[in-house]
């Protein structure tokens, strides 16, 4: 650990939430000497990064999150060193996406090797490449614009901005299909983009695509061996390391239980900060907070298998996460159904297949499988047929090697965690008024206009992914508003 202890002050503080933006908020307020307490409601820290026995005994499943794209390329993490406290493995390929018909055999992957997924593209290889190749070149100032912070502030890199808007203006609307021929790049390209839960060509998902798909480019896309939980565990031991507490089962419905804490730091969504603090917050901003919009959901289905997937194309099982739909016109029509209510006949499926990579994850003959799809908001539908039906397409006799399944619906996401309103686990939709204004329109989204209140969670900026980012700009904004204090050193 860091070996200057700071001086710690009188000043005491509170994060309601203990998922990886509260635990990030509560390392960096512990680490600068503030005394601070995590309140969770839930048996278990972790927010969207439990791993349990969802299935059967003695199978591991990541709850929401199971591969993590940023968690090696953005700043909170790299400062906190979270790559010599969690063993990772980055597979070679970042992410595929199955094509069938006479395209069956050759699905798109791709590939931390940006070369070597353009030769794999055929005539659109180097289209792909010319898309690809200048975002690679300015990464940090990507990553910088997209992630560091409100997107109101002036990038530190104006031409990573500049290039990454000029991206997003192509995929993003009726032009995002200009530059190619063929079906695999722009499938790879929707895949990653429908991470996102929206309309498609639409700018804020293309602005998700573009960011995700450059990073599965650079640093890949990492699995945490042992599960998300390990990543939780890594920032709840450094918090109680520099004094912090956690306490679980212990929700917070009313502001007035933390009136023993000068400042609080809330992992909520929107409407959860509302519930718990609307007495203390003014109007306006309260009308801000009820203006923001919950997006669509999303529905799991996670699998025990007794052997791997048999997928169409062997390479697939090279990728720990396969995007599952086909092409872009099929991904685009199921994500519009889902956009207008419906539940498609054939989704759109993420599905991640951790086992090939952390295989002392669980016993010798057990895959376990995790997958989810789109559905409307507050959902109660079983989609596992349809989820199943969509990955037999590209992997025939798939089926037959279900040992056990386990579904989850939106409706049921939302109970589990108070932050998926409807079951939206972005804590609100991702549009680009969204991404601008998370939730208001403001420099500082996370300090609230009431004294010693802040918005620490995915509801504010950059936005959903297990990056602890909210939590860290939110922390750094109270200790300079409220302690007047720098942000302090993260590393080991």
């Amino acid at each position: 650990m860091s070996s200057a202890a700071p001086r710690r002050t009188a000043a005491r503080a509170a994060v309601v939430g203990a998922g990886p933006n509260g635990l990030a908020a509560a390392v960096t307020l512990a680490r600068a000497g503030v005394p601070v307490t995590v309140f969770e409601a839930a048996e278990t820290i972790g927010g969207g990064t439990r791993t349990t026995e969802l299935v059967q005994p003695g199978v591991l499943h990541d709850v929401c999150s199971a591969v993590h794209p940023m968690a090696l390329a953005t700043e909170f993490f790299r400062q906190f060193e979270i790559e010599r406290r969690v063993d990772f493995v980055v597979p070679e390929a970042s992410y595929a996406n199955p094509l069938d018909g006479a395209a069956g055999s050759r699905a798109a992957i791709a590939y931390r090797d940006l070369d070597r997924t353009v030769a794999e593209l055929g005539r659109d290889g180097a289209a792909y490449a010319r898309l690809y190749r200048p975002l690679l070149q300015r990464l940090e100032g990507i990553t910088d614009f997209a992630l560091g912070g409100s997107m109101l502030r002036w990038p530190r890199d104006p031409l990573a901005a500049i290039v990454t808007a000029l991206r997003t203006a192509e995929q993003g609307t009726p032009l995002w299909g200009m530059r190619f021929r063929e079906d695999a790049a722009p499938a790879l390209l929707s895949g990653v983009a429908a991470h996102s839960i929206g309309r498609m060509p639409h700018l804020a998902t293309a602005a998700v695509g573009i960011v995700l798909g450059a990073l599965g480019h650079a640093r890949g896309w990492p699995v945490p061996v042992g599960g998300s939980r390990v990543i939780t565990d890594a920032l709840a031991a450094d918090v109680l390391a520099h004094g912090g507490q956690i306490e679980t089962n212990h929700p917070i419905d009313r502001i007035a239980e933390l009136d023993g804490y000068d400042v609080k730091l809330f992992d909520t969504s929107t409407r959860g900060l509302l519930s718990i603090a609307g007495d203390v917050l003014p109007a306006r901003y309260r009308r801000a907070l009820s203006r923001f919009r919950f997006g669509d959901a999303a529905s799991k289905v996670d699998f025990v298998l007794d052997g791997p997937i048999p997928w169409q194309d062997p390479r697939v099982a090279a990728a720990a996460t396969v995007h599952l739909g086909g092409t872009r016109a099929q991904l685009a029509t199921a994500e519009f159904d889902v956009a207008h209510g419906r539940h498609p006949e054939r989704p759109y499926v993420l599905l991640a297949q951790p086992t090939t990579f952390d295989s002392g994850r669980n016993p010798a003959d057990v895959n376990a499988v995790w997958s989810y799809t789109h559905v409307p908001r507050g959902s109660d539908v079983d989609v596992a047929p349809a989820v199943i039906a969509q990955i037999e397409r590209f992997a025939p006799g798939f089926r037959d090697r279900i040992v056990a399944h386990t579904v989850t619906t939106a409706a049921q996401l939302a109970g589990y965690n108070r932050n998926y309103v409807g079951g939206d686990f972005s804590a609100g939709a991702i549009t680009m008024r969204q991404l601008l204004a998370r939730p208001a329109l403001n420099t500082d989204p996370w300090r609230t206009p009431a004294r010693g209140v802040y918005l620490a969670s995915s509801a504010t900026s950059p936005g959903p992914g297990v990056h602890g980012l909210a939590g860290w700009y939110a922390a750094q904004s109270a200790l300079r508003h409220e302690f007047g204090l720098q942000a302090p050193a993260l590393g080991m």
